[in-house]
């Protein structure tokens, strides 16, 4: 058995569980936060049998696509006086990261 933690952007998770249950898989899903730019995140996890690693790993990369985002970055610490033209800032967003663990066990109670 495998336990699967899949971390992706808050905007893919909904798509990504839906497609999980489609598929019969019981999922939990924990709101978390973190990374680069400090946005919502959530965290998926699943425990399956070994040969459905394949099937989950891909259906996450059907449903976690990456994207370009435009972001302000912050303004530095400024000293009275300066002047700061914010300009957008390109970065790529979405995806998965995601983690297969083996589990010593496993139960459904």
């Amino acid at each position: 058995m495998k336990l699967i933690w899949a971390i992706v952007q808050k905007d893919d998770a909904k798509a990504l569980i839906d497609a999980l249950n489609k598929r019969e898989y019981r999922v939990t899903r924990i709101n978390t936060a973190g990374g680069f730019l400090k946005s919502c995140n959530a965290t998926v996890m699943l425990g399956v049998e070994d040969y459905q690693v394949e099937e989950v790993m891909c259906i996450i990369a059907d449903n976690c696509q990456t994207r370009i985002k435009q972001i302000n970055p912050l303004p530095p610490i400024m000293e009275p006086g300066e002047f700061f033209v914010p300009y957008a800032v390109d970065v790529e967003v979405g995806g998965a990261t995601v983690f297969a663990l083996d589990l010593a066990d496993f139960r459904r109670l």
